[in-house]
């Protein structure tokens, strides 16, 4: 009878495990809890597509009709008349020497306009937006549901207030781990910017981290305010599960407290064209040695609207940020920003391994150091000029680093970026 009554004990023991176990996962949500937020989530995000393409990456590209995007689920937004192209684009954009958005050679050769991947498969049609599908391993690599999408605090460089913060606060220095490799201007009214950067595939060293090349439009303080408009291209295996160099873009209004997001996944920027995709793969990618290939983006804000417009290349203009989800943005911006950025994860004091750019120090030049060339800001007059007293920033060039330059073609440009961790950078 003992025996019998230990076994049924040990049964019980067991089966009560088995039930409550299941119960618990990731951040205290119960499976079927979260199960029902993914499910939601999903949903929310994921709008039923007229047609869908599946890009051969994995991806799948849902193609959405242009009222449905996500944009619209904010209230907002309920009112809101979608912008079907800008009122005025800056004056000069034509002018550049370089076409942008193509191979550059240098041994001549024919131009090759770079793509994304998706566009093998097919096309989304007129009347509607490009979408990339979420899917449930996305929200579940995410450190919660809710959070997929968002920055982390303090992933902005802080050049100006870089050394007199030393002493007092380090951690502005460091960002929580991030760190970049920069260009800057600041001091007057600006109302866009434009540069045109070459596309890698820089190596990642922990699954958390990314490495990024983009442009910031700025305003605010670096406190709890800040206004911000980021493009470029990224490499994220944390929000896209794969290594592959994509197209992005992020905005917040409060500094990455609770506004804002990449791409469109949420309220936020509206699309209205249809070839480009959101967070899809660019391709092709500049080879160390070999042909460069390279993207130019520009930002700008419409005199008449105020609306802050995308354009990516030489003729896709993308869409818009509304002037009303910016406090300082909904008048101009106070500094622009080209350049690297990488997180630094490592927690056994050793420099992270992840590669910013090309991974390759500013000295190597064309062909083995990443650029950006032709930067440009946009004034009060809605032309664009270069940019006056240019300032570089890196929290450490011997990781990290930037040298800037000047000529006919390029106009005001810049290398940056490095490999990381390396003898002189531990």
């Amino acid at each position: 009878m003992e025996m019998m009554g230990l076994c049924l004990s040990l049964v019980m023991v067991m089966v009560t495990v088995m039930v409550l176990l299941p119960l618990c996962h990731g951040d205290g949500l119960s499976i079927s809890t979260q199960n029902l937020e993914v499910s939601k989530q999903l949903k929310r995000l994921n709008k039923p597509p007229l047609k869908s393409i599946k890009s051969p990456d994995g991806d799948i590209i849902d193609c959405v009709h242009i009222s449905h995007q996500p944009a619209f689920d904010h209230p907002l937004f309920k009112n809101h008349t979608i912008q079907k192209r800008p009122n005025y684009h800056p004056l000069g954009q034509i002018a550049e020497k370089k076409v942008s958005n193509v191979k550059v050679k240098s041994n001549g050769g024919k131009s090759t306009v770079i793509s994304q991947l998706w566009h093998t498969s097919g096309r989304c049609p007129e009347g509607t937006i490009p979408i990339r599908r979420t899917r449930r391993e996305d929200l579940l690599r995410a450190s919660s549901i809710t959070s997929y999408g968002k920055k982390k605090h303090k992933t902005i460089p802080k050049p100006a207030a870089a050394a007199a913060a030393t002493s007092a606060n380090p951690d502005i220095i460091s960002q929580s781990g991030h760190q970049h490799a920069i260009a800057y201007v600041e001091g007057d009214k600006y109302y866009g910017a434009k540069g045109t950067m070459n596309v890698w595939e820089p190596r990642i060293d922990q699954p958390n981290e990314f490495s990024l090349s983009q442009l910031w439009i700025l305003g605010g303080s670096f406190a709890s305010d800040l206004n911000s408009i980021e493009a470029g291209w990224q490499v994220s295996p944390d929000l896209y599960g794969d290594h592959n160099t994509r197209l992005f873009t992020y905005w917040t209004s409060d500094a990455y407290q609770a506004t804002g997001c990449y791409n469109l996944l949420c309220t936020g920027f509206i699309q209205i064209n249809n070839e480009i995709a959101m967070g899809a793969t660019i391709y092709p990618l500049s080879a160390y040695g070999a042909n460069q290939y390279d993207i130019s983006i520009l930002v700008w804000k419409d005199p008449k609207e105020g609306n802050w417009w995308m354009q990516f290349g030489s003729q896709y203009v993308l869409g818009y940020w509304p002037s009303y989800l910016f406090s300082y943005l909904a008048d101009s911006a106070s500094m622009i920003e080209w350049g690297g950025e990488v997180v630094n994860s490592a927690s056994d004091g050793q420099h992270t391994t992840t590669q910013m750019g090309s991974g390759h120090f500013p000295g190597e030049g064309f062909g083995k150091s990443s650029y950006f060339r032709n930067i440009e800001i946009v004034d009060g007059s809605n032309n664009l000029r270069a940019p006056k007293d240019i300032s570089t920033f890196t929290e450490q060039s011997n990781c990290y680093d930037v040298q800037t330059g000047k000529n006919g073609d390029w106009g005001n440009y810049f290398y940056y970026g490095g490999p990381g961790r390396n003898p002189n950078c531990p």
